[in-house]
């Protein structure tokens, strides 16, 4: 699109940035949403506007952003928001963009236990949407939520700030060194479980991403095995940690939670049919 002509209509601009967008077919939906990002409007509005011309700033704004996603950056860094668990969440390049599989952590957590007062700590918690999540629908949990990063935490709480739970806390530090001397009733987690030199890190998408959040070491099962050592030090009796893994991973989480005594071991499979989150409880001794 060149800025220095009179600027198209917004039907012309959406159809000459689905063309660039190597998307298949979501290339109309994603071209819709940057658009009505720049426009601070809704989809359904665009389609209203189809013969409205845009602004030269506002197609070179549009053009700015369609060039960056064909590039490969993720539409929520672009937008800077992403919806996970009906939350819009804010997203940096300093976190992981949320991914509706995780949604599989919070059903299984929200599943183990009851409505009343209990205390759950999400580990690694980047924009915080697993620990927001929970704190939004069992208002009686108390949330702990810890990263190592804190510019990822900054992230989580503006967040928790815009959606207004007042029963989370943020902490940072380095898996359980946020939780010296605490026990919970669940532990969550989504850590980084790529091996450090597998193919789908040369992802475009993942490029943009924090790589501390997506690879563990030369297994990927570095961060998943610290997390199944080190949660009986913070879990109550019976109490649950539930883990997200790669989905060619679960055998060998399974095996590393029996290795350490915990019970009840089973895996979930996401909406895709992989298995995606494993869940076990502690021993009552």
């Amino acid at each position: 699109m060149d800025t220095e002509q009179t600027p198209p209509t917004i039907a012309a601009a959406l159809a000459h940035a689905a063309a660039r967008l190597p998307l298949g077919a979501a290339a109309n939906s994603e071209a819709q949403l940057l658009l009505g990002h720049v426009l601070a409007c809704t989809r359904s509005a665009l389609l209203v506007r189809e013969d409205e011309r845009l602004t030269s700033a506002s197609l070179a704004a549009f053009t700015d952003a369609v060039g960056r996603r064909a590039r490969g950056e993720p539409l929520a860094y672009i937008t800077g928001h992403k919806e996970f668990w009906s939350l819009e969440l804010k997203v940096t390049p300093d976190v992981l963009v949320p991914r509706p599989e995780t949604e599989l952590v919070v059903e299984r957590a929200l599943a183990l236990l009851g409505a009343g007062r209990a205390a759950i700590a999400d580990l690694g918690t980047g924009s915080g949407a697993i620990a927001l999540a929970l704190a939004r629908e069992r208002p009686g949990w108390q949330v702990t939520a810890t990263d190592l990063s804190g510019a990822a935490l900054a992230v989580a709480q503006a967040n928790a700030a815009a959606i207004g739970v007042a029963n989370v806390r943020l902490r940072r530090g380095d898996w359980f060194s946020a939780l010296a001397g605490e026990c919970f009733d669940l532990l969550a987690s989504n850590p980084p479980y790529i091996a450090s030199g597998e193919a789908a890190l040369a992802d475009p998408a993942l490029r943009h991403e924090p790589m501390g959040a997506l690879a563990s070491g030369p297994t990927g099962l570095e961060a998943l095995a610290t997390l199944v050592e080190g949660a009986p030090a913070h879990l109550r009796a019976r109490g649950w940690l539930v883990l997200e893994h790669g989905a060619g991973q679960a055998g060998a989480v399974a095996e590393l939670l029996v290795a350490r005594g915990y019970r009840h071991v089973r895996c979930h499979a996401d909406l895709a049919g992989l298995a995606r989150v494993t869940e076990a409880q502690r021993p009552a001794h």
